[in-house]
């Protein structure tokens, strides 16, 4: 985990704004073929946070210590971090990113992290999907003016190519979860995205690619979501050109 006092924060302002969309209007989306695969689209959406009104983790805020630690058990790697506690408490404050967690009685995917997202209908684009299922999923109507820039499809083993794109949220809207979708809703700060230790790679024995980890206060996300934030990252903070496609996800995220 980060240490006690946490990464500093970063304001949630015009120039954080125009430091993200400078950057992503540089970057060379890579697009990829859907080569019969569904496609989907998912929203990064940057908003402010408050370290204490949206710091809680209400999944495990009823379970002890090796509740939480049973939590991490299919993750690579885990068993030998005694850093890792899996939750994510205390990772909110300033300017943020929107997390989910999925809910426990959908089909796929269960209880894993997500960004607002979903497949694209017939006669819609991905752009339009995003916006849909931002409504849809977390009560947000995101348009057109909202939208920062797009980073690179991510073709994942569950069958689906999904592309995202970046938008800022401002003024009083706020996420509201849908129960029939979504667990819990997150604001991750992106001082947890720009930690030190972050991302982090391990090797899995079913594929020669490495599997890329975000560390996010005590708990790792994994791709797709995680390979979207490390992008997100890389070139819409830090300026580089940071590819993603070619890391793996862990084996429960396959099917």
């Amino acid at each position: 985990m980060p240490p006690s006092n946490g990464p500093a924060e970063i304001a949630h302002d015009g120039a954080l704004r125009d430091r993200l969309a400078h950057n992503l209007a540089g970057h060379d989306v890579r697009h990829h073929d859907s080569e019969g695969r569904k496609r989907a689209a998912v929203a990064v959406i940057v908003l402010d946070s408050d370290a204490e009104l949206h710091g809680a983790d209400p999944l495990v805020g009823g379970l002890n210590a090796d509740q939480r630690r049973a939590l991490l058990e299919d993750i690579p790697g885990a068993a030998d971090d005694p850093t890792l506690t899996g939750d994510v408490e205390g990772t909110a404050g300033g300017a943020s990113v929107l997390l989910t967690r999925r809910g426990s009685n959908l089909r796929g995917h269960r209880g894993q992290w997500a960004l607002p997202g979903g497949r694209i209908d017939a006669g819609e684009t991905a752009l339009e999907a995003a916006m849909r299922e931002s409504c849809e999923e977390v009560s947000l109507d995101l348009t057109v003016d909202d939208l920062l820039g797009r980073l690179d499809d991510y073709p994942t083993r569950s069958g689906y190519v999904i592309s995202p794109f970046v938008f800022w949220l401002s003024g009083d809207r706020e996420p509201v979860a849908n129960p029939a979708e979504v667990a819990s809703v997150h604001r991750v700060s992106l001082g947890e995205l720009t930690r030190p230790d972050s991302p982090r790679f391990v090797q899995i024995p079913e594929s020669d690619r490495p599997v890329v980890q975000v560390p996010i206060g005590g708990d790792l996300i994994h791709a797709p979501t995680g390979a979207v934030l490390y992008q997100f990252r890389a070139v819409a903070y830090d300026g580089h050109n940071t590819r993603v496609d070619e890391l793996e996800q862990p084996v429960f995220a396959w099917s």
